[in-house]
């Protein structure tokens, strides 16, 4: 429905009025619903392969007859975990219904109008979204190499900046940034401007020279780190995320989280996940043992990439995105368009099983025959 379209627009915020939601990757279930075909394979949604931690799936259970109670409301067992974790003080971390629930916190906490809220060209959906809609002003540094160009960024603060947000790496790029040139642009970022390092695919990351933010939350107060269960930990439908940053920042974050906001399977969950470093190590190796599936197939195909750090990789198909994954849609195999990210003839590729990268990859030697 468009906004002309709608009938009580005119009373609506006018952040909210202007907004486009966020559009899911498409469930397997409606596409064959939809086309009437089966065993289709999804990678648009940048999930784990290979499920969650048994661990995590016994947890759960152990949940199940409580369910007419309410969680912890302030997530106890597992705020003290992360915490140890992080080496922080447990008044240091707030959780989130996903991190996305924490990055809506921090908008509705520290931007609104009169005050911009400064990110990326190509960078993550919901940071536009947050910020607009409790009426804060956009500014986008445009991007270098489809990540984030911080000289650019640099030169957009202004007095009126109260936010700038930072994916590394980058979604849906996979773009990520050296920890020199970060904490240099974070040095230089006035201290009543809060800095926000998503750093929602950290797990997937094995460059030497990529840096862990949450090191630097005591030389940067003015820093939050945000992290997810949704990636590596495969507990995508639990939707749980957190937050590490200085006490004074998440007291104020608390007074705006909802009462309850991740519920009893979530924390026990996310806690016995935690716990499972094999699970962990051998998603990140079948991660990375993909992500070369995928790169020799578009090499092969003569098709342009993004180099990625993630567990998703984006490819130019050098037309329509939103063609080319209609066509991909009939063989199976949902993808993830980025148009909406300034990025029309580009793919987002989530990383798969072998038997799955490898249909895609037929399917895409099919489609592009046929386009």
């Amino acid at each position: 429905m468009s906004n002309n379209d709608n009938q009580f627009v005119h009373i609506a915020a006018s952040g909210v009025a202007n907004l486009n939601p966020y559009v899911p990757g498409k469930p397997v279930s409606e596409l064959e619903r939809e086309l009437g075909i089966s065993h289709s394979v999804k990678l648009a949604s940048n999930e784990n392969p290979l499920g969650c931690s048994p661990k995590a799936i016994t947890a759960m259970e152990g949940e199940l007859g409580e369910v007419a109670r309410y969680p912890d409301g302030g997530g106890f067992e597992l705020r003290s975990a992360l915490a140890e974790k992080h080496g922080v003080d447990a008044a240091g971390i707030t959780l989130g219904n996903g991190s996305n629930d924490v990055l809506d916190m921090i908008a509705r906490v520290f931007l609104g109008p009169g005050k911009e809220s400064l990110f990326s060209q190509h960078a993550f959906a919901v940071y536009p979204i947050s910020s607009q809609a409790v009426g804060a002003e956009l500014k986008i540094a445009p991007a270098k190499d489809y990540g984030h160009d911080l000289n650019a960024m640099a030169e957009l603060i202004s007095d009126k900046t109260a936010v700038i947000w930072i994916a590394n790496p980058n979604n849906p790029t996979g773009n990520w940034l050296g920890s020199d040139e970060l904490h240099s642009f974070i040095a230089a970022v006035p201290s009543n401007v809060i800095v926000v390092a998503d750093e929602a695919y950290i797990e997937y990351v094995d460059e030497a020279d990529y840096p862990d933010a949450s090191n630097w939350l005591q030389e940067f107060p003015n820093l939050i780190v945000t992290r997810t269960f949704s990636k590596a930990y495969g507990l995508a439908s639990l939707r749980v995320g957190y937050g590490i940053l200085h006490p004074d920042i998440a007291d104020l974050l608390n007074r705006v989280r909802q009462p309850f906001n991740v519920n009893s399977m979530a924390l026990a969950a996310a806690k016995a996940a935690m716990e499972d470093a094999e699970f962990i190590q051998r998603a990140v190796e079948v991660n990375r043992a993909g992500m070369s599936q995928l790169v020799s197939g578009f090499q092969e195909m003569s098709l342009e990439f993004i180099p990625s750090v993630g567990n998703f990789i984006t490819v130019d198909v050098g037309r329509s995105g939103l063609e080319v994954d209609q066509a991909l849609l009939r063989e199976g195999c949902i993808v993830r368009p980025v148009a909406n990210y300034g990025l029309p003839n580009h793919l987002r590729v989530s990383i798969g099983l072998p038997e799955e990268n490898a249909r895609l990859l037929a399917a895409m030697q099919k489609v592009l025959g046929q386009c």
